[in-house]
């Protein structure tokens, strides 16, 4: 699938139309190959907070140049201010002081992150001063260009070791297509990160469910997290088993075939994973369905059905795994939720309805979970598929280009943030939902 497009934009004649016509000219986004490095160029870091000082040596740990002195004429891949000793109105100034003079320096999509502390930590002026700082963010990812993004990072005090991980991410061109977000570090849960041994690999030795793995979005999470050294052990229904087995014997993984909304199918995933696994450290309730009608034309069938598919069987699994303690401790737990979650989509209240409690979800289990497991939620927004290819032309158009980017997403954009989420550098990432939706204009 492609962006005939984005695609035409980029020839002679796309180029000529889009100066004089004011169209959309979606930047080609740069993603990941294993074995680059994670920032191609230098990253120019600020502020006076609590992390100001180790920032550097936060970065140096994955392999990311960093400077706190600039120079004219030099292009920089990114930006980073240390926002936590903002405490009033009158010293956000310090934002417009240090973004202005750089915003022209910046190269070909390039990742701005603000980091702040939790407002709900503060009080006060510091409370507004804090809370400020999400408008700040989104409004640049909105008007950053060229394929960059921009990132809000509430770090909770104690939590500022546990940044890494985030930070390697929002830096990268793993997060190309997640833009004008709030991350909490350290919020929920603990505020220590696990050791990282291999940043190039940080699921070697761990073992990562994912249902719906055969195809399609499923299948490039199980790529990216076999890529960071994980066996995953795909799950999908007997329909799909062929293209299932194919893709796990390629991954040296395992595979499971089974309905997920069957009564044992919890029964069922607890024992395999058990018994032939030891447990699970990664669970990533992917598989999903959609039923569109209008609610006026719906019948129950079609309710009911994708409630089961998307919101029930994930929570029964989850409820089962845990009861049972095959999720090993600092495991992870993500839930494929949708920006129709969030925004809602006509059509598609069946589908809304169960994608919002997906984030329910996460928010129920974020405060109850031991063992330093996490839970955490991705919700995509239009990402091309072949299941979006059948979309009609105009409908398809607008969800493409309705975003920051004008264009639409892959699934392995999708795949990169659940691996972020899943990296025992995140074990400080918890009650996160994470749009990967190129910053959509409306809902987000």
């Amino acid at each position: 699938m492609s962006d005939k497009y984005q695609s035409f934009t980029q020839s002679p004649l796309g180029k000529i139309l889009v100066k004089n016509l004011g169209l959309p000219a979606p930047t080609p986004l740069e993603r990941y190959t294993a074995g680059d490095p994670l920032v191609d160029g230098t990253v120019v870091v600020g502020g006076t907070g609590r992390l100001a000082e180790s920032l550097p040596g936060l970065l140096d740990t994955v392999g990311i140049a960093s400077t706190a002195v600039t120079e004219d004429g030099q292009k920089y891949k990114g930006l980073v201010f240390d926002a936590t000793g903002l405490s009033s109105a009158d010293q956000l100034v310090a934002l417009q002081q240090f973004f202005t003079p750089l915003m022209r320096s910046l190269a070909s999509c390039p990742r701005v992150v603000v980091i702040g502390t939790p407002p709900e930590q503060c009080s006060g002026s510091e409370r507004v001063a804090q809370r400020a700082l999400e408008g700040f963010t989104r409004s640049l990812g909105k008007e950053i260009g060229r394929g960059g993004t921009s990132q809000l990072v509430y770090v909770a005090e104690g939590a500022e070791a546990a940044a890494t991980s985030t930070l390697a991410f929002l830096l990268s061109p793993k997060s190309a297509y997640v833009s004008g977000q709030v991350v909490r570090i350290g919020a929920t849960g603990t505020t220590k990160a696990a050791a990282v041994a291999d940043w190039q690999q940080p699921l070697a030795g761990k073992v990562a469910l994912v249902t719906g793995a055969s195809r399609g979005i499923g299948e490039q999470i199980a790529r990216v997290l076999h890529r960071d050294g994980a066996t995953v052990v795909g799950v999908d229904v007997p329909q799909a088993a062929n293209e299932l087995q194919a893709l796990m014997k390629e991954l040296d993984g395992d595979w499971l075939t089974l309905d997920i909304t069957a009564k044992d199918a919890p029964q069922r995933i607890a024992h395999h994973l058990s018994t032939k696994h030891g447990g699970v450290d990664v669970v990533v309730h992917n598989a999903g369905i959609t039923r569109d009608k209008k609610l006026a034309n719906m019948g129950e069938d079609r309710w009911e059905s994708v409630i089961a598919v998307n919101l029930t069987a994930p929570e029964k699994i989850t409820r089962e795994l845990l009861a049972q303690k095959v999720v090993n401790k600092g495991g992870s737990i993500v839930g494929v939720a949708s920006i129709a979650g969030i925004a809602g989509n006509v059509g598609q209240t069946n589908y809304a309805a169960s994608k919002a409690g997906v984030i329910g979800f996460v928010d129920s289990l974020k405060d109850e979970l031991k063992d330093g497991i996490t839970i955490n939620a991705v919700a995509p927004g239009f990402i091309i598929t072949a299941m979006t290819a059948a979309v009609p032309l105009a409908t398809r158009e607008v969800g493409q280009r309705l975003n920051a980017m004008s264009q639409g997403g892959l699934p392995v954009d999708v795949a990169e943030t659940i691996a972020w989420f899943a990296s025992p550098g995140s074990t400080a990432v918890n009650g996160n939902v994470v749009r990967v939706c190129g910053q959509m204009m409306l809902g987000a």
